[in-house]
C-alpha cells in the first residue's frame, strides 16, 4: 500500500495532516467503515481522496451538488490525479473523458450525485468498473427531519450493501439524533468507526445584534470589511434583490441568488463568486453547500437561520482557509415570530415540531446569550470549552439585570387580554399608551395598564424578544399570531422562580473593526500582484482561482519570499505537479526571474533528494577530468544524476550498474560517499 506521507507532500502540497486527519486516513484506507464529523474547513475531502490514491479500485464519492464536485474534481486534475465527475452538467466530451480513464483503468476517484442512484443501471455500473470504496460528502443530508434532507441519500446504504465495499461517511453538522440517523441509513445500525472532531472553528468571530434598521447594519458591516469576499443570507428572494442593490450602490461589487432565478443565472452568479476577489453575493440559503471558496472572509445573516445547525453550516463557509473571518447574525421578534409559524403551520407530526421548536430555542438561546457564544454553540453539540475570547460577548460582555418584575408584569397583561394580542398592543398597555384600540377594547381600565412605565417602548420590545427567544411566550397560528403563555413561564407568573434579562441596546454593526488584513502593510504590494498573477491564470484556464492556489499559499509566498523552487516547493500548498505547472509563474512575480532548472532536477525540488543532488552535479565537476584534472572530460546525464540521488548509501553494485563501467570507476566512490554524508 503507497505510504500517505509522500502523496500527501507531492499531490496535495502539505508537510503533514491537520488534526485528527491521520487516524481517519488510515481507518478510510484500511477499509473500515467510517462515520467523520469534522469541522468545516478541516480537511474531510482529504480523508477520503487521500485514501483514494493509497487503495485499489474506484473510490465513487456521493456528493449533493454539482458546483462543489466540479470544484473538487477539477483541483485534483491540476495536483495531478485521475478523477472525473458523470452529472447532468457534464459536456459529451467529459463524460467521454471519464469513460476513457475508466477502460484504461486510470480513474481513481469518480463523483456522482445521489439522485443519479434513482436510476437502475448505476449500480450494475458501478459493480462493473470496480468500485473499491464508497465515500458520502455531507451525509447529514439522510436525515429526514434535517434542515437539508436529500430523498436519494437513502439509497446509498442500498448501494453499499450491494456493492459489499466499506463506506466512508463525512459531515460538519450532525447532532447526536442526525448521528443515529446516518448510522442507521447508511450502516444499517452497525456502528462504524466514529471520529467527531470537534465542531469549533476557532478562527470565526461569532456575533449577533438585535435588529435596528437592519439593511444600514448589514450596509455598515459591509462598508467596514470592503473589499473582502462574503456572503449576506436572507429570508426571501426579494431581500436578497433589495440588499445588494444596495450594496452595490455603496460602491461594492454585489449580486443576489435565490432559487427563483433562472439555472443559467444562477451557474453565472457561482462562477463569479468562485473566481473574482471581493465580491458580496446576497443569497437565500439556495446558496448553500456547493460553497467550497476557501478566502471568505466575513458572512453576514439578514434575517435568523432557521436552527443551529443551519446556522453553523452557513458560517461555516467562512474562512475555510484557515485565515480570520467574521460573521454577524441580525435577529428581531418578527424572525422570531416566522420561525414559530413555520414550525406549527408545517406538515411534521407533532412529536417532530416539538424537536424543531426545541432545535429553534437552542438558536435563539444563542442569540440571547449572556456569555461566550463559542461556549454556548459548542455546548449545544456537546463539547465544553473556556470563554473564546473571539466573540461579541467575549470582547464586551453584556449588562444584565433581573427581569423578574418585568416579565411578571408582560404575563399578566397576556393573561388579562385572554391571549389574543401580538406584542405591540401589549406595549401600549403596558406603558399606558391610550391608543384608539386600546380605548376600543376597554383595556385602558385594566390594573396592567401602565404599570410599566419605567421601562421604554424599545425596552419593552427587547424584553419580550427575550421572552420569545426563551421560550416563555409563542405566537398562536391560530390567532394570527397572538402571543400566548408556555408551560415554563409559570413558575416566573407564580413568583417560584426569577428570570435575567439582557440590558439591551442596540450595538452598530461596525462596533467592532474589520479583522487585521492577512498579510503585512509591507507584503501587501508583493501579495496583490501574486493575486493579479493567479487570476490571469484562472481566468484563462477557466477555473476558479482558488484551485490554482489558496490564498493561504499565495500569503506564505508573500512571507517568506522563495528564491528558488526548491524554496518555492516548501510552501504549504505547492505540490508536485501544481511546482512544475506554476512554479516559474509565482517565482518570476517574487524574483523579476524564473529560475531554469533541468526537468529532471525540478522533480525533486523539494525534498531532500534535490539537494543531494547539487551536491553530486558539484562532485561531478570536480572529476569532470578525473582527480589529475588531464583527463578525457566526462560527465553523467541530469536524469543519471536524479536516479543516484534517489539510490540508497549502501547500493554500489546498484549505482556501477546504472553509471556503467567508464562513469562507475570515475564517479562512483566519490557519488557512495555523497550519499552517506547525506544518509
Amino acid at each position: 500500500m503507497t505510504d500517505a506521507i509522500p502523496l500527501l507532500r507531492d499531490i496535495f502540497g502539505f508537510d503533514g495532516f491537520r488534526p485528527g486527519q491521520e487516524e481517519i486516513v488510515e481507518a478510510v484506507t484500511a477499509g473500515e467503515n467510517v462515520l467523520a464529523i469534522m469541522p468545516t474547513g478541516g480537511g474531510k475531502s482529504l480523508c477520503f481522496q487521500l485514501p483514494a490514491l493509497r487503495r485499489e479500485g474506484i473510490t465513487v464519492v456521493i456528493s449533493p451538488l454539482i458546483a462543489l464536485m466540479r470544484d473538487q474534481v477539477r483541483a485534483l486534475q491540476e495536483a495531478g490525479v485521475c478523477a472525473g465527475a458523470l452529472t447532468s452538467g457534464n459536456t459529451d466530451e467529459e463524460t467521454e473523458a471519464v469513460w476513457a480513464a475508466i477502460e484504461a483503468g486510470e480513474l481513481k476517484l469518480l463523483y456522482m450525485a445521489p439522485e443519479r442512484l434513482a436510476a437502475g443501471s448505476a449500480m450494475g455500473m458501478l459493480r462493473r468498473i470496480g468500485a473499491s470504496m464508497i465515500a458520502v460528502d455531507e451525509a447529514h443530508c439522510v436525515s429526514q427531519w434535517g434542515h437539508d434532507f436529500r430523498p436519494d441519500y437513502l439509497r446509498i446504504g442500498e448501494l453499499r450493501r450491494t456493492l459489499g465495499v466499506p463506506l466512508a461517511a463525512f459531515t460538519a453538522t450532525a447532532d447526536q439524533e442526525t448521528q443515529e440517523e446516518i448510522v442507521q441509513k447508511l450502516f444499517d445500525g452497525a456502528a462504524p468507526r466514529a471520529f467527531l472532531r470537534g465542531f469549533d472553528r476557532p478562527n470565526i468571530h461569532l456575533a449577533f445584534a438585535a435588529k435596528d434598521s437592519p439593511r444600514k447594519q448589514i450596509l455598515d458591516f459591509a462598508d467596514a470589511r470592503r473589499g473582502q469576499s462574503g456572503i449576506v443570507y436572507c429570508g426571501t428572494r426579494a431581500k436578497t434583490e433589495d440588499i445588494a442593490r444596495a450594496l452595490d450602490a455603496s460602491g461594492h461589487v454585489a449580486c443576489h441568488y435565490h432559487g427563483g432565478m433562472e439555472a443559467e443565472d444562477r451557474r453565472r452568479v457561482e462562477t463569479r463568486f468562485a473566481r473574482e476577489d471581493g465580491l458580496i453575493v446576497v443569497a437565500t440559503v439556495a446558496f448553500g453547500m456547493g460553497i467550497d471558496k476557501p478566502d471568505i472572509r466575513w458572512v453576514a445573516h439578514a434575517d435568523l437561520p432557521k436552527s443551529i445547525e443551519a446556522y453553523y453550516q452557513e458560517i461555516g463557509r467562512g474562512g475555510r482557509d484557515g485565515a480570520p473571518a467574521e460573521t454577524m447574525t441580525l435577529f428581531g421578534p418578527e424572525d422570531i415570530r416566522l420561525r414559530r409559524t413555520q414550525i406549527d403551520e408545517g406538515l411534521a407530526p407533532p412529536e417532530r415540531r416539538t424537536a424543531d421548536h426545541a432545535r429553534l430555542n437552542a438558536l435563539l438561546g444563542l442569540a440571547e446569550a449572556m456569555t461566550c457564544r463559542r461556549q454556548t454553540l459548542l455546548g449545544y453539540f456537546g463539547e465544553e470549552t473556556g470563554p473564546c475570547g473571539n466573540c461579541d460577548l467575549c470582547d464586551t460582555p453584556v449588562a444584565t439585570f433581573d427581569g423578574t418584575v418585568a416579565v411578571r408584569k408582560a404575563l399578566s397583561a397576556m393573561l388579562r387580554t385572554d391571549e389574543t394580542y401580538g406584542a405591540g398592543h401589549l406595549i401600549d398597555i403596558l406603558v399606558g399608551n391610550s391608543t384608539e384600540r386600546v380605548r376600543q377594547k376597554k383595556h385602558d381600565d385594566l390594573s396592567v395598564f401602565a404599570c410599566g412605565k419605567e421601562h421604554s417602548k424599545p425596552q419593552w420590545q427587547a424584553i419580550f424578544r427575550q421572552m420569545m427567544g426563551r421560550d416563555l411566550v409563542r405566537p398562536d397560528p391560530e390567532r394570527h399570531g397572538a402571543l400566548r403563555m408556555t408551560e415554563p413561564a409559570l413558575p416566573i407568573l407564580k413568583g417560584e422562580a426569577g428570570i435575567t434579562l439582557r440590558r439591551d441596546t442596540v450595538k452598530s454593526a461596525t462596533r467592532r473593526p474589520a479583522v487585521r488584513e492577512l498579510v503585512s502593510e509591507e507584503d501587501a504590494p508583493l501579495m496583490s500582484a501574486l493575486k493579479a498573477k493567479r487570476r490571469a491564470l484562472a481566468e484563462a484556464q477557466k477555473v476558479p482561482a482558488y484551485v490554482i492556489f489558496p490564498d493561504r499559499t499565495l500569503i506564505e509566498m508573500a512571507e517568506r519570499r522563495p528564491q528558488t523552487l526548491d524554496e518555492m516547493a516548501r510552501i504549504s500548498g505547492v505540490g508536485a505537479k501544481k511546482l512544475d505547472r506554476y512554479g516559474d509563474d509565482f517565482l518570476n512575480v517574487i524574483t523579476g526571474e524564473a529560475a531554469a532548472l533541468h526537468p529532471a532536477r525540478r522533480k525533486l525540488a523539494g525534498r531532500e533528494q534535490g539537494s543531494i543532488y547539487d551536491t553530486l552535479l558539484e562532485v561531478q565537476a570536480q572529476l569532470q577530468r578525473g582527480t589529475c584534472g588531464t583527463q578525457k572530460p566526462l560527465t553523467c546525464s541530469a536524469s543519471m544524476l536524479a536516479k543516484v540521488a534517489q539510490m540508497r548509501s549502501d547500493d554500489q553494485t546498484g549505482l556501477e550498474r546504472l553509471l556503467g563501467e567508464r562513469r562507475a570507476e570515475r564517479f562512483a566512490l566519490a557519488f557512495l560517499d555523497v550519499l552517506r554524508g547525506a544518509g
